[in-house]
């Protein structure tokens, strides 16, 4: 996964600016770096998931028809 950007110094001078300790302050900015280095994906990396479970949904449909057609055909010859 790659990593999206997180400007922690403006996020940890807009928290000072708020009224949180520096220490508090520090230790959000670097909570939340964590979580959206970690936890969030990029457009890019959603799409390539998107496009891999569409093939892998097509592969399977395509394997349900087919199914469907040999189990049709064997009912056919048995009923004949």
């Amino acid at each position: 996964m790659t990593s999206t950007t997180f400007d922690t110094l403006s996020y940890f001078e807009k928290l000072k600016a708020a009224g949180f300790s520096e220490e508090q302050a520090k230790v959000q900015a670097n909570t939340m770096r964590e979580v959206v280095e970690d936890k969030l994906v990029t457009k890019s990396e959603l799409a390539a998931q998107l496009k891999e479970l569409e093939y892998r949904l097509i592969i399977r449909l395509g394997a349900m028809q087919a199914a469907s057609v040999a189990l049709l055909a064997a009912l056919i010859v048995l009923i004949k």
